[in-house]
């Protein structure tokens, strides 16, 4: 026999073949070990944690599998509409038109449930496939699902919907789906989406689930039409509803598609109860009130404490006719305040935007304008877990280190709080530290009038679009003006004052940011520095801040809720800190008015008035 090394001299193809043995077992070996893990069907996904409901759940807790089925809602609007697409920043679509809560026409690859912060399960979509690093998102479309002319959604719907609302959209769809990377048919039914890495090789997390809620456009219905213009063509979707009926601008009627395809799928059992829903537009809110007392719609949810309060002692509401609910709920309330565009020269000047803060008499307004029902707003998340505590704790600690050069010394040690006095002298107090700050920073008070450092008298305008916010700015335009500062308060109609916040033509606004209680890419829309420049954005004060980039970019890929956590408290400290608005204040509760000839389901989901779980009473 020939020693091994001459075998292998004299047949130099037993090598090769060794060779190659030896390297796919090597390749097959190492693939154990490292190569990641296939992804397995899967109905619902959670951005943290696991879903509450297993795969043969029967329907969400908040609605009654049984629940009548027939009868009309009756609700009012504010306002006006002037088209029917939705997903452009062009026009005012109607309320059940929008793509959230309450979406009649329109649905999304999967359900949102309004019990959990943020998990979604099937509807378009029966199961989907993620693998553990969330680098991609494959869906299997439900082969029954139809459009309401009975043409069948295909991938082919989807590629359509991703393609247009990428390159035509509402900015926050462009943004969020540009960080696909490839999107890939692989049947009339499955369709795959990966996506882009960060610049430290990490996934976005929340990205499946942003694909999962993306709505679906029947191809067919608007290939031949120009996407970006307003429109009053009547949409085709795939919802329990359908369009029957409009008069611009004044009243919209929704009606129940009998043909439904999805009406046994669990996520959608027990909801979309009425026959018809109809929704009728008043020039005020006053008209709109005096609307709901003559019966001319069911259900009003009061914004207004003040009205809530002295506003509903009329007849139905005392023979038990219409009823009042406060219905508590536990998701984050809006970060409402007036908000500074420090696009504005002057209100890039920090030291102003903080000596500001001690201008509100939030003890004096909510006694005598709100009957104390109020709280004050002390954070970006209020009424929720997410609300940075007073001191930051040691998780929250090791993140705010990795920016310590970027950032002042004192906020990792001084309480940021809302300035808050609980009588007169108190906010006396507040005016003089605000006065001192200013002639700090260089503002000086010349004939009862206050000038910046530049020499410019400081004179602003608020921007209102709500009547029924007047007292407060009134309120606040006085204590203004008792440190020489004029600020002009100035109400339009709804369209104006749209036009003007998409152009971030105004001073300053009374305005909100709607936060969840899974907050993720959106942050990044509200407070980045590259939506601040992007006309339609909710960047509405116009935040250029590199550490609140990088804290907005972080919050989608905490893997856990600790995390998630403990880097929005972060990223609340760091806004804060910036002085970007007047928060002003919160309840926690929905107030609603309703007659009841409709009734609500007996669970109110964690959310809060889900109207979709409502039903004709018996």
């Amino acid at each position: 026999m020939n020693p091994p090394s001459v075998y292998i001299y004299k047949n130099p193809g037993f090598l090769l073949r060794k060779m190659k043995k030896t390297i796919i077992l090597t390749i097959l070996a190492s693939s154990v070990f490292y190569a990641p893990a296939y992804a397995k069907p899967q109905t619902s996904l959670a951005m943290t944690g696991s879903p509450a409901h297993l795969q043969n759940f029967q329907s969400f807790a908040y609605a009654t599998p049984n629940a009548k089925k027939g009868g009309t809602l009756k609700l009012g609007a504010t306002g006006t509409f002037d088209s029917l697409n939705p997903f452009i920043v062009r026009g005012q679509p109607p309320l059940g038109l929008n793509t959230g809560q309450m979406s009649l026409v329109y649905e999304s690859l999967m359900a949102r449930s309004w019990d959990e912060p943020f998990t979604l399960y099937p509807l378009l979509a029966e199961s989907i496939e993620v693998p553990e690093d969330r680098s991609s998102i494959t869906f299997q479309l439900n082969e029954n699902a139809r459009f309401s002319d009975g043409t069948p959604v295909t991938t082919d719907d989807v590629m359509f919907s991703f393609e247009t609302l990428r390159d035509k959209g509402r900015p926050n769809h462009r943004t969020y789906y540009k960080k696909v990377t490839s999107a890939e048919k692989l049947s009339p039914h499955k369709i795959k989406f990966a996506f882009k890495t960060n610049d430290d090789g990490t996934i976005n997390r929340e990205m499946p689930l942003i694909m999962a809620l993306m709505p679906i456009l029947p191809k067919h219905d608007w290939q031949e039409r120009e996407f970006n213009q307003t429109t009053l063509h009547k949409p085709i979707g795939s919802g329990a509803y359908k369009i029957t009926t409009i008069d611009p601008g004044r009243s919209i009627t929704y009606t129940r598609n009998t043909e439904y395809w999805g009406k046994d799928i669990a996520s959608q059992q027990g909801l979309n109860n009425f026959d018809t829903v109809r929704v009728d537009y008043y020039r005020d809110d006053g008209i709109s009130l005096q609307a709901f007392k003559a019966g001319q719609y069911d259900l009003r949810k009061e914004l207004n404490p003040n009205k809530w309060a002295t506003a509903y002692d009329f007849p139905a509401a005392k023979d038990a006719r219409v009823r009042l609910e406060r219905i508590k709920h536990g998701r984050v309330e809006p970060a409402y305040g007036f908000i500074f565009n420090t696009r504005r020269a002057l209100f890039a000047d920090p030291a102003l935007r903080k000596a500001l803060q001690h201008t509100f008499d939030f003890a004096w307004i909510n006694k005598n304008i709100f009957h104390g029902q109020f709280k004050r707003i002390n954070s970006y998340f209020p009424n929720s877990d997410l609300a940075a505590p007073l001191l930051p704790n040691s998780q929250e600690l090791e993140i705010l280190s990795k920016y310590k050069d970027k950032l002042p010394t004192d906020i990792f040690t001084t309480p940021v709080v809302t300035q808050q006095v609980t009588n007169e002298n108190g906010f006396r107090d507040n005016l003089l530290v605000a006065e001192k700050q200013l002639k700090e920073a260089g503002y000086k008070v010349r004939n009862d009038e206050l000038y910046s450092p530049s020499g410019n008298k400081v004179y602003f305008e608020i921007l209102l679009s709500d009547p029924s916010e007047e007292k407060v700015a009134l309120s606040w335009s006085r204590s203004l003006k008792r440190l020489g500062i004029y600020a002009r308060v100035h109400t339009v109609d709804s369209a104006q004052y749209q036009s003007r916040l998409a152009s971030f033509d105004y001073d300053v606004i009374a305005g909100k940011w709607f936060n969840s209680l899974s907050p993720g890419n959106e942050q990044s829309y509200f407070y980045g520095s590259a939506a601040a420049d992007q006309n339609g954005s909710r960047n509405y004060a116009g935040v250029k801040d590199p550490v609140v980039d990088a804290l907005a970019s972080s919050v989608p890929a905490a893997k856990s809720r600790e995390e998630l956590t403990a880097t929005v408290h972060a990223l609340d400290r760091v806004l804060l800190r910036g002085n970007y608005f007047i928060p002003l204040y919160y309840s926690g509760f929905d107030n609603v008015a309703y007659w009841t000839k409709i009734q609500p389901p007996p669970k109110h989901p964690l959310w809060g008035l889900a109207i979709e779980s409502w039903n004709a009473k018996e």
